[in-house]
């Protein structure tokens, strides 16, 4: 999905997936975070995304101008996931800011999932 947004010199269109990809591969650098998760409607379960299909784990929605992102995650095994979800969420919130010029209104962290790494 695209989003225009006018400036004073033209438009800008952004694809909400690009959004979707960054805030996956900021995501995957933070403490505790495995992976993006991709979550089967049928079943329930949780599959770990490769990463080239991160952005599948995230939804990115614009209202006002403003980012609503919804990231459904795997957390490393014996980490503490508010500290880990509290984490991604400024690590996020700057480099997307930073990245897209746009406010982020909203972060919300689904973990879907536990994984121990070797």
């Amino acid at each position: 999905m695209k989003e225009a947004l006018a400036t004073g010199s033209g438009n800008l269109i952004i694809d909400l997936d690009v959004v979707a990809q960054y805030a996956g591969s900021v995501a995957v650098e933070c403490f505790g975070i495995v992976g993006m998760a991709a979550v089967s409607m049928s079943d329930g379960i949780a599959k770990l995304l490769k990463k080239e299909n991160l952005a599948r784990g995230i939804n990115v929605v614009m209202k006002n101008n403003r980012l609503i992102l919804d990231f459904h995650v795997i957390v490393s095994y014996g980490v503490n996931i508010r500290t880990v979800a509290s984490n991604l969420v400024n690590n996020v919130k700057y480099k997307v800011e930073e990245f897209t010029g746009f406010e982020i209104d909203k972060i919300n962290v689904f973990v879907e999932g536990v994984r121990v790494i070797d």
